[in-house]
């Protein structure tokens, strides 16, 4: 039975019935339900922090493997990192100092500017992109390595044939020389005798005798026996592998034979004057890798400091050549 309530009204001096406006009804639930509503926030608050839900446990366990995942991978790269640098620094090190063969090509390594843009991808990615990324990181990274193992491997068989790369350089002059008096002309600009007017000259001219023995200056096999009236005139190449090769030019007589072996210091043919030439000499050049280099940076074999020095001076000499 609903309690009925009055109260006291001092204008009419008598006892009134109690009558609550539709207005304070309302307010009175409208707090009723904001109070509700908020301890319902702080007892799910509550819930969620210190009782997890199923799928909330599972996300916390896939999120601990993905940190456990990412350290253990993290972990692979820097060591695989560690491997490659190494490796890559022992590869150019060899290269330059031994054999100043080609290096490894830079699109066969990570450049920096693609390293930049993945550091600037990771920052971005979510916690399963993050881990995948480093999953290829490390493939890609693995797959470097293998490379530059075989390249490494390689090097290890030319070290096993240091032998047969040294007596394949150069070393020797192409003509006897002992006095420093037969260069006649050097490796550069140089006036030509015929046509007056400077032109590269890509050898070094030894004034000689006409047959006077002209020697192979390393070992190598004869690529090439050329008979002609012009430019070098009757010439001999010789093929010594690993990227060298030598021309000697203006011969009287030629004693090698195309595709035989010769030794360094064996004769392969006699100083004459034919072709393009204005007196009996040896025009002798060095090529390495296709190109035509100095040829005096290469008489290490049979010339003391003092006469080298001698020799640098000499083929320096802006003179006339005499082919």
């Amino acid at each position: 039975m609903k309690k009925i309530k009055y109260f006291y009204n001092t204008h009419t001096l008598r006892y009134e019935k109690l009558v609550t406006p539709l207005r304070v009804h309302l307010l009175k639930l409208f707090g009723f339900l904001a109070s509700s509503l908020v301890t319902a926030f702080i007892i799910v608050s509550v819930a969620y922090r210190y009782f997890p839900s199923a799928s909330e446990k599972m996300l916390r366990q896939q999120n601990d493997d993905l940190k456990q995942n990412y350290k253990l991978l993290s972990e692979e790269v820097k060591d695989l990192q560690i491997q490659m640098q190494g490796l890559e620094q022992r590869d150019n090190e060899v290269y330059r100092s031994i054999f100043e063969s080609t290096p490894i090509p830079d699109s066969a390594r990570l450049k920096e500017m693609q390293k930049s843009k993945e550091v600037q991808l990771v920052r971005t990615m979510s916690g399963d992109a993050l881990v995948n990324s480093l999953g290829e990181q490390v493939s890609k990274l693995k797959l470097r390595l293998a490379y530059q193992e075989r390249s490494y491997n390689e090097i290890g068989g030319m070290v096993k044939n240091k032998e047969k790369l040294l007596a394949a350089i150069p070393a020797i002059q192409p003509v006897s020389n002992k006095n420093l008096t037969r260069i006649a002309s050097g490796f550069g600009v140089r006036i030509d005798p015929v046509y007056k007017v400077a032109k590269r000259h890509e050898g070094l001219d030894f004034a000689a005798p006409i047959g006077t023995p002209i020697y192979a200056t390393a070992d190598g096999r004869v690529a090439d026996i050329v008979y002609s009236s012009g430019g070098y005139g009757n010439h001999v190449i010789v093929d010594h592998g690993y990227g060298y090769e030598t021309l000697y030019g203006h011969m009287s007589r030629m004693k090698a034979r195309r595709g035989q072996y010769v030794k360094r210091g064996e004769v392969i043919g006699y100083v004459g004057s034919t072709g393009k030439s204005t007196g009996p000499h040896c025009h002798y050049e060095v090529h390495r890798g296709g190109k035509a280099v100095d040829p005096v940076y290469y008489f290490y074999n049979d010339l003391s400091p003092e006469q080298f020095d001698r020799m640098l001076k000499l083929a320096a000499a802006g003179n006339q050549s005499l082919d």
